[in-house]
């Protein structure tokens, strides 16, 4: 048996140079002579090219399907890879925490707006609970060849009277965030930052309320999305979309909350560190603007803490023209990245 073997596979040899492999049979043939086999397998891929092949993918660039490396956080929170995920799964979106204890610098016992009469909110203290959620999902996916995402994503941060026992304890503001956001992946290097990709979206935000506490507005959001090594940042511009006068809640919105946002993240020995940065209103003298920082640290496994710190306008839409300081402690549970 051992001598048929042999003679078969000599044979292929010899079949082999006579129709195509050329110069490479004879180099096969030195390889099935090697005993060992790990040293004749190397032997094989190297008559075949398969090592070229290795080396050429290890060298490809970033972005171009080649390379095996792991996906960076920006790339796994957006799904930028080149094998996208299923449609409808459910991706984090920005950060969901909860902090018990939430303490303002002074409280808005009586907001209004220039459409809507001031209301007297009775027994507000002002330390409270704040907890919010966030996802998102991919409803569409390669929309153009092999790019063009449409997520859809909903975001809900409420603010919780729950020290306020002699009111029943009510939640003093909720918003409401819907939107829907077109992603166009780029992965294109700009004096070392990686511009990762592009994005338009719509987005609504209100507090669900009616009468004179009702805010809400709709924006048409452009934003970019950056990264450089552990630092992400991300930039977002935005168009409010006028509404009739006689039902806008809040017609000097953009006075406070200006035309846009920055968001930089840095992320290293499992913390990571957030600070969101909205522009003034452009060419406005009496312009407004905020500053909220994040910091996320581990506790155990699994499980960190939040600290959250916000100076400036708008922390929610009721005092979207009201000025405080928070701070918040608490728990996280889900990072963005």
């Amino acid at each position: 048996m051992p001598v048929i073997a042999r003679l078969i596979k000599h044979s292929a040899w010899v079949a082999c140079a006579a129709f195509a492999c050329g110069g490479a049979a004879a180099e096969i043939a030195q390889c099935a002579a090697i005993d060992r086999d790990d040293e004749r397998l190397a032997c094989y891929d190297r008559a075949a090219g398969r090592q070229a092949a290795r080396v050429e993918a290890s060298a490809a660039p970033p972005g171009s399907g080649a390379s095996a490396a792991a996906p960076t956080p920006m790339q796994e929170a957006w799904d930028l890879g080149e094998s996208p995920a299923d449609t409808f799964e459910i991706h984090s979106h920005h950060s969901v925490y909860l902090l018990p204890v939430f303490s303002a610098s002074r409280i808005n016992a009586a907001p209004a707006s220039p459409t809507r009469q001031p209301v007297e909110l009775d027994g507000i203290r002002s330390t409270e609970a704040k907890f919010q959620i966030s996802f998102k999902t991919k409803a569409a996916t390669r929309l153009f060849g092999d790019n063009g995402d449409l997520w859809l994503g909903y975001t809900q941060s409420s603010r919780w009277q729950v020290y306020s026992r002699g009111i029943s304890r009510p939640f003093r503001e909720t918003v409401y965030e819907p939107e829907a956001l077109f992603v166009w992946r780029t992965n294109v290097g700009i004096a070392g930052v990686n511009l990762r990709y592009v994005g338009l979206g719509l987005n609504h935000q209100s507090n669900g309320r009616g009468g004179e506490l009702s805010r809400s507005w709709n924006r048409l959001i452009a934003q970019a999305g950056m990264e450089k090594g552990n630092w992400t940042a991300t930039l977002r511009g935005w168009h409010r979309i006028r509404e009739d006068s006689s039902s806008d809640d809040n017609p000097d919105i953009e006075k406070y909350l200006g035309h846009g946002e920055l968001e930089l993240t840095r992320k290293f020995g499992g913390h990571l560190l957030t600070a969101q940065i909205r522009y003034p209103a452009l060419g406005s003298g009496n312009a407004k603007g905020s500053l909220r920082m994040d910091w996320a640290f581990p506790i155990s496994r699994g499980l960190r803490g939040h600290l959250q710190w916000f100076s400036g306008y708008g922390e929610s839409l009721i005092d979207y023209n009201y000025r405080a300081n928070y701070i918040g402690i608490g728990f996280s549970l889900v990072e963005p990245f």
